[in-house]
């Protein structure tokens, strides 16, 4: 029997989720009391079948995997904090390697990166406006050493999904861009929709232009007025996610399915991660997980994905 039009009709990936709606990694004092275990538990009871990594995770994969095999729930990645404007790749290499023996022993083959030098957004005193920019010169090393960086990783089987974000040296549209024109193809890209409409992009435009270089994807919505009044101010970014600025996919004004249209047409097949930080005490997690898992298994069916 062919079954080869079935196989290509279909694109199978998964959905994730990130602690964040749990317990945060910026500002440890939301959801400080709530325990790794409760975080596992109802990811898994919202639907989803893999997990970020987080502040309450164990980092010795000998501890972490059978906790996660406890749960039946895959390690999805990890966020790394780069220094590549401030160190050499040979630095650099050295410095990610328990992160990146940490998620290849656990069956993850991607590793979300995220440049952090000067970065801004985990202090509170500090308006965005204040965040750090490269100088042209900056710009052209910085390309260098993270193509050298992604071609390394590449060949320890692992993608990197650059993270653009507020507060950082990468956080615009145009940012994004240029990144992606100067870098070699193993600089694959981590889309963040929320992260993107917050520092004035589009989703949808970002995801048409690099659809093929997109390895991972973060899916936060926003709530409009919130990131309007936060702009005005030129607020701190820890302020404008106490004050709610970020939701669940399908609770905020972003409109998902033109997105994941772009990723079938380019056979996407990595994650799909619902991440948006909000005040557990005021969201309530399991609410919120539950909204974001069948906004998004509705919205991928739609687009033709399987999962």
């Amino acid at each position: 029997m062919n079954n080869n039009h079935t196989i290509a009709s279909t694109s199978t990936i998964r959905i994730g989720i990130n602690p964040l709606t749990w317990t945060n990694d910026d500002l440890p004092s939301l959801g400080a009391d709530t325990p790794l275990e409760v975080c596992l538990t109802e990811a898994r009871q919202a639907g989803y079948s893999g997990i970020e990594l987080g502040n309450k995770f164990p980092r010795d994969p000998s501890v972490l995997g059978p906790i996660l095999e406890k749960y039946d729930i895959s390690l999805v990645s990890g966020w790394y904090s780069a220094r590549l404007l401030e160190r050499s790749v040979e630095d650099e290499i050295e410095a990610m390697q328990d992160h990146l023996n940490l998620l290849r022993t656990l069956g993850s083959n991607v590793m979300v990166v995220a440049e952090v030098s000067g970065c801004i957004h985990g202090d509170q005193a500090a308006p965005l406006s204040h965040r750090p920019r490269m100088t042209d010169d900056q710009w052209a090393e910085y390309a260098v050493r993270m193509t050298k960086l992604a071609d390394y990783m590449a060949g320890e089987g692992v993608k990197m999904a650059y993270h653009h974000h507020m507060g950082t040296v990468i956080e615009t549209a145009a940012e994004v861009d240029k990144l992606m024109e100067m870098t070699g193809d193993n600089v694959g890209l981590l889309l963040d929709t929320g992260h993107i409409t917050f520092a004035g992009g589009n989703a949808l435009e970002v995801a048409q232009k690099h659809a093929k270089r997109i390895k991972h994807v973060h899916c936060k919505d926003i709530r409009p007025n919130v990131l309007k009044d936060n702009l005005n101010r030129d607020s701190a970014f820890l302020n404008a996610v106490l004050e709610g600025v970020y939701t669940v996919p399908g609770d905020g004004s972003i409109d998902y399915l033109p997105i994941f249209n772009v990723l079938k047409s380019v056979n996407y097949d990595g994650w799909i991660v619902v991440e948006a930080e909000q005040d557990p005490a005021i969201a309530n997690p399991l609410k919120y997980a539950k909204m974001g898992y069948e906004y998004l298994s509705s919205n991928l069916k739609k687009a033709g994905f399987a999962f």
